[in-house]
């Protein structure tokens, strides 16, 4: 039953599309950045209704996401 109302109510799928470094340091322990860019795709019986693209910052050493930034 859950399966069926995932699939009338939308699904949401992401995909990491790039991931490169980012400059600048993370405010809460120093470690390296890195920016990864990604696509969510949402559908509703198998057809797409829209399709985001977002960059995501986040710390390589604590794994803290920083900021998030939609296009």
């Amino acid at each position: 039953m859950a399966g069926a109302a995932r699939v009338l109510c939308g699904a949401e799928e992401e995909r990491v599309v790039a991931t490169h470094k980012a400059p600048g340091a993370c405010p809460r322990c120093g470690g390296a950045v890195v920016a990864t860019d990604v696509e969510s795709e949402r559908r509703i019986l198998c057809l797409p209704l829209c399709l985001k693209r977002k960059r995501k910052y986040s710390c390589t050493r604590c794994l803290r996401r920083l900021v998030t930034l939609y296009s």
